[in-house]
């Protein structure tokens, strides 16, 4: 038997990982600044085995406009400069030999609208599985009271408690979204 405890609780993970996920996704989104974490995701080829890129070497945000990759292991750093180049995300590192030097280049005011229309969509995602959540649960405490586990009351004060969770995490996920936005927007 679930309790409305249970139920609850499992909400609250749910929605919480759903966030989490949408505030990873919203980092890799490439502002005008140098962030370490566009670079999350890549993959790089070391001796066979694909790694990611900050498990073999180190990034840094020396300048607002610049990142610096220093691999640990000299010899991969050809490899390394591959996976950036090919990576998709339009950055051309500088090799010299010990570290590759990437210039983040400004963004165009189009490019600067695609990535908030992207943005926006994220969130949209984020949201609608918040209510999908949402909607479960209150599926499962109505189950509950249909079988007689519950009184009417207890099913009422749940779901008013599962609607006060949905609430905090789609206010979250709009905060998320409109700091984004904004640090897309301003140059």
């Amino acid at each position: 038997m679930e309790s409305i405890e249970a139920i609850l609780k499992d909400t609250e993970t749910r929605m919480s990982k759903t966030l989490q996920t949408f505030k990873s996704e919203v980092l890799k989104i490439r502002t005008g600044r140098a962030n370490p974490a566009i670079l999350e995701g890549i993959r790089v080829d070391y001796y066979g085995t694909m790694l990611p890129l900050n498990q073999i070497a180190t990034i840094a945000t020396p300048e607002p406009r610049l990142l610096v990759v220093q691999p640990w292991d000299k010899n991969v750093i050809g490899e390394v400069e591959k996976a950036i180049r090919s990576s998709g995300l339009g950055l051309n590192p500088v090799n010299d030999g010990n570290v590759l030097k990437i210039p983040i280049p400004p963004l165009s005011e189009d490019r600067r609208r695609d990535l908030v229309k992207l943005v926006k969509k994220l969130a949209e995602e984020a949201r609608i599985a918040i209510r999908n959540i949402r909607r479960d649960a209150i599926d499962q405490v109505k189950t509950l009271e249909k079988n007689k586990e519950i009184s009417e009351d207890d099913r009422i004060r749940a779901e008013d408690k599962i609607q006060e969770i949905h609430d905090k995490y789609i206010k979250e996920i709009n905060q998320a979204a409109e700091k984004k936005e904004h640090e897309i927007m301003e140059e």
